[in-house]
C-alpha cells in the first residue's frame, strides 16, 4: 500500500525521515477507521488528531524499560473522539499489527530486534484494547445510568401522563444499544427489549421462560447473588458485576451487567431492571492478546512473561511446597544454524518444544521458551526433590534420540542446570540465575548432562562476573599494580633481575593475585591493555634500576605474556616502541611464554617471538615440563631461557631428595646446555633445594628462600645484602 508523504509544517520532517513516516502511519490509521467515525471531523483534521497518538504508541515501542501502559490512553482516546464502533477498534489493532513496526520500528535511538518489536507491538496491542474497553466501559455505563434514570421516571409518573410517558419509555426501552430486561422481585422476567433478545440467540420465549436466579454459570464472580439477594430485600439500589451466560444454543455470553431496584411510590421494592453490555468479542480479543503476549510465537511454548509469573506464584506460598527447576540450554546449537540455516534451526527447535511438552506432563508441571535455544522445565509440590532429578533425565532422554530435518540425522545435546527448594525463600530472578549459572557448569563438564545447584559454586561464579564486568574500570582507576620477585644467580647469590607480577587492588576483595582475574582478562580481551600496562610499567622500572643503582650490575625484567598477547597482530610494534620510549636496552628483558601455548606452534605464532629475539630480546619458556612437549621440537623455537616447573624440584625439599627428580633435573640441565639455553627454576624454598639445583648446574633461580615478591625498592636492597 503506497501512501503519499503528507504535508509538513515541521523544518525536520524531511522526506522518509522519522516524522514522515510517522505521519505516513497516521494517514493509513485514519483512512481505516474514518468511516467507522461518529465524528463531527473532517478526514484530514481527524488524521491530524490521530498524529499525536501514533507518536505516544511510536514512544511506547521504543521505551526503555519498556512499558505498554501508556497504550491505554491511545485507546480510551479513540472512544473520547467517538470511534466507538467494534469495527474502529479491530482495525487499529490490524493497522498497528501491520503497519507499528513498520513505520515506526527505526524511528528509536536503538534499533529493535524482530523478535523484540513484535513481541512489544503485541502488548502495545493488548494495552490499546484494554483502555478502549474500559473507555467503553465507563461511557456505556454513564449511558446506562441515564437510561435506568428515564426508565424509573417513566414508571414513577405513569399514573399521571401514561400514554406520553409510555412512549418515551418504548423510544428508550426498544432502541437502546445495550439489553434491557425488567423482572420482578421474585425473579420473573417480564419486559426484555430487542437487543436483549438478540444477546440471547433471538427467542424471545427462551429468556421469558428463565427466572433472573436460573441464570447460573460456573465462572460466576462468588459476590454475584449476594448482591442480587441484597438487592431484591431491599439493602442495596444498584450492583455491577461481570456475569457470563448460557445462551440458548450453549455458547456463553458474556455481559457487563448493571442491576438496579426501582421502588413503587411509598418507596417499597418493586421490580428490578438490568442492563447489559455484550462483551463476548471484547473478551475474546483479549484472550487472544493474552495469549500472544504469553507464549512463544515459534514453539507456542509459554514465554518468559508467562514463566516468570508461574514461577513467582510457585515461589510466594508459605504453605510449606517445593519448587523444581530444569534450565535447559541446547549444546552445538550455533553450528547447526550455521550450517543448516535459521530455518532448519527454528524446525529443530519446534522439535525439541514437542518433544520437552511430552516429558512434563503430571499436575505442577510446566515447560517454557525463555528465547533462543533456552528452555526452562517447573514442578511444583510436596516431593519435588526426587521428581526434579527425574524430570532432568527425562529431558535428557527424549533428547537422545536422533532428529530428521533434510534428509539428516541430528542428535541434539543438552546442559541442564537443577534448582530445587522450598518456597518462599528465594525471589524468581535468584532462582533463575542460580540455575543459569549451574547450566554453565554443566556444559563446561562436556554438556549433555544435568548439575544441581550450589551456593558456593554460585558464589564464585557471580564474584568471577563481578570481576570480569570490573575490570576495564580497575585498569582506567589505576587498581592494578607489579610486584616483583627476585631472578638470583645460583653459583654467587647475586641477583640477576626479577620477574614482574601484576597484582589488582579490588575496593572489596582486597589485594588479587593473578590466577583470580588473569583467565578473565583472557576471556574479555582485556588482557591486551593490561599486558601493554604492564610492560611499560616493568620496562620503566628496570630502567630506573640501572639509571639509579648501576653500581649494583644490570639487572634484566621478566614479563609474562600471554596465549591472546601472543596472537596479537601489534607485539612486536608495541614492544619496541615500549622500548624505545624508555630507553631500555633489548637484551634487559626478559618475555616469558609458557611451554602449553607453544606446544604444536606453526610457524606464523613463532615469527613475532624470532624477530623478538632477533632484536637481543630474551624469550623464557615457562613451566617447562608440564605440557609434554617433544624435547626435539626446542631446537625450532627462539628461546633461550627455560623455567623448570617447581613440580620437578618439589622432591629436593625433603633429605634424602628424591632421585628420581634428580635425575630428570640433571638430564633436563644437560639438554637445555646443549642447546646453549639457560635454566632457571621456579619455588626454591629451602636452602637444601638451592644447593641440589646449584649442584645440577642450573643457571638462575627463584623462590621465597630468597624473597617474596614486593616493592620494586626491595630488589636494590637484596642486590647490596647478597641472598645466600
Amino acid at each position: 500500500m503506497s501512501i503519499p508523504a503528507q504535508a509538513s509544517g515541521a523544518p525536520d520532517a524531511e522526506p522518509d525521515g522519522p516524522e514522515d513516516r510517522l505521519r505516513r502511519f497516521a494517514t493509513i490509521w485514519s483512512r481505516a477507521i474514518f468511516p467507522s467515525t461518529a465524528t463531527s471531523m473532517t478526514r484530514p483534521e481527524f488524521e491530524r488528531h490521530l498524529l499525536p497518538l501514533a507518536r505516544r504508541m511510536s514512544d511506547v515501542l521504543h521505551a526503555r524499560p519498556f512499558d505498554p501502559a501508556p497504550a491505554n490512553q491511545v485507546g480510551a482516546a479513540l472512544v473520547e473522539a467517538h470511534c466507538t464502533d467494534p469495527d474502529a477498534l479491530s482495525s487499529t489493532l490490524g493497522v498497528i499489527d501491520s503497519y507499528l513496526v513498520l513505520y515506526c520500528g527505526g524511528n528509536g535511538p536503538v534499533t529493535l530486534s524482530t523478535e523484540d518489536s513484535r513481541a512489544r507491538c503485541a502488548r502495545i496491542q493488548h494495552a490499546l484494547a484494554g483502555g478502549f474497553t474500559q473507555a467503553l466501559r465507563e461511557r456505556t455505563l454513564a449511558e446506562q445510568e441515564a437510561i435506568a434514570r428515564s426508565a424509573l421516571a417513566a414508571r414513577s409518573q405513569a399514573e399521571q401522563a401514561l400514554h406520553a410517558t409510555e412512549a418515551r419509555f418504548q423510544a428508550v426501552f426498544k432502541d437502546a444499544a445495550v439489553g434491557i430486561g425488567i423482572a420482578d422481585l421474585d425473579g420473573n422476567v417480564l419486559e426484555v427489549n430487542d437487543t436483549l433478545t438478540r444477546m440471547f440467540g433471538g427467542l424471545d420465549h427462551h429468556v421469558r421462560s428463565h427466572k433472573v436466579n436460573e441464570w447460573v454459570h460456573p465462572e460466576d464472580s462468588p459476590h454475584v447473588w449476594k448482591y442480587y439477594d441484597e438487592l431484591v430485600r431491599g439493602e442495596r439500589e444498584h450492583y455491577r458485576v461481570e456475569k457470563p451466560y448460557y445462551r440458548n444454543d450453549g455458547t456463553v455470553l458474556w455481559t457487563n451487567l448493571t442491576v438496579s431496584l426501582l421502588r413503587d411510590p411509598e418507596g417499597r421494592p418493586q421490580y428490578q431492571l438490568a442492563l447489559m453490555e455484550d462483551t463476548t468479542e471484547r473478551r475474546l480479543l483479549n484472550l487472544r492478546l493474552r495469549y500472544e503476549a504469553t507464549h512463544d510465537a515459534l514453539t507456542g511454548l509459554p514465554n518468559r512473561t508467562l514463566f516468570f509469573e508461574r514461577l513467582e506464584k510457585a515461589l510466594s506460598t508459605d504453605d510449606g511446597s517445593r519448587f523444581g527447576l530444569c534450565y535447559l540450554d541446547l549444546d552445538g546449537f550455533k553450528a547447526i544454524n550455521d550450517s543448516l540455516g535459521h530455518a532448519a534451526g527454528d524446525r529443530l527447535l519446534v522439535e525439541v518444544a514437542d518433544r520437552l511438552q511430552s516429558c512434563a506432563t503430571a499436575p505442577g508441571e510446566m515447560v517454557a521458551r525463555l528465547g533462543g535455544d533456552e528452555f526452562v522445565a517447573l514442578t511444583t509440590g510436596p516431593n519435588t526433590e526426587a521428581e526434579v532429578d527425574e524430570l532432568a533425565c527425562r529431558i535428557l532422554g527424549v533428547l537422545g534420540t536422533p532428529i530428521r530435518l533434510d534428509g539428516r540425522e541430528l542428535t541434539v545435546r543438552g546442559s541442564i542446570g537443577v534448582v530445587e527448594g522450598p518456597a518462599g525463600e528465594r525471589t524468581a530472578a535468584e532462582v533463575l540465575r542460580s540455575a543459569d549459572i549451574t547450566m554453565y557448569r554443566a556444559k563446561s563438564a562436556g554438556g549433555n548432562r544435568f548439575e544441581l545447584a550450589d551456593a558456593e559454586a554460585d558464589a564464585r561464579a557471580i564474584t568471577r562476573h563481578g570481576l570480569t564486568t570490573a575490570l576495564p574500570a580497575a585498569l582506567e582507576r589505576g587498581e592494578f599494580f607489579i610486584e616483583y620477585q627476585p631472578l638470583v644467580h645460583l653459583d654467587d647469590g647475586s641477583v640477576h633481575g626479577a620477574e614482574a607480577l601484576v597484582r589488582w587492588c579490588h575496593p572489596q576483595h582486597g589485594v588479587l593475585g593473578p590466577d583470580r582475574f588473569i583467565p578473565l582478562a583472557e576471556h574479555t580481551g582485556l588482557i591486551v591493555p593490561l599486558g601493554r600496562w604492564v610492560l611499560e610499567e616493568s620496562v620503566r622500572q628496570a630502567n630506573f634500576w640501572q639509571e639509579r643503582h648501576s653500581d649494583g650490575g644490570p639487572l634484566r625484567i621478566n614479563v609474562n605474556l600471554s596465549p591472546t598477547q601472543l596472537h596479537h597482530p601489534r607485539l612486536v610494534a608495541e614492544t619496541v616502541d615500549v622500548l624505545e620510549r624508555s630507553g631500555l636496552e633489548p637484551a634487559a628483558l626478559c618475555l616469558e611464554v609458557t611451554e602449553s601455548a607453544l606446544i604444536g606452534a606453526e610457524d606464523d605464532l613463532l615469527k613475532p617471538l624470532r624477530q623478538l629475539a632477533e632484536m637481543g630480546v630474551d624469550i623464557a619458556l615457562d613451566d617447562f615440563g608440564t605440557g609434554y612437549s617433544n624435547l626435539a621440537n626446542l631446537r625450532r623455537l627462539p628461546v633461550s631461557v627455560l623455567k623448570l616447573d617447581r613440580s620437578f624440584t618439589r622432591g629436593m625439599q625433603q633429605h634424602p631428595a628424591d632421585p628420581v627428580d634428580l635425575k630428570i633435573v640433571e638430564g633436563i640441565v644437560s639438554l637445555a646446555h646443549s642447546l646453549d639455553l639457560a635454566v632457571t627454576v621456579e619455588g626454591v624454598e629451602t636452602g637444601a633445594q638451592a644447593e641440589q639445583l646449584r649442584n645440577l648446574g642450573c643457571d638462575t633461580a627463584q623462590g621465597w628462600y630468597y624473597a617474596r615478591p614486593g616493592a620494586p625498592d626491595r630488589i636494590h636492597s637484596l642486590l647490596l645484602a647478597d641472598a645466600i
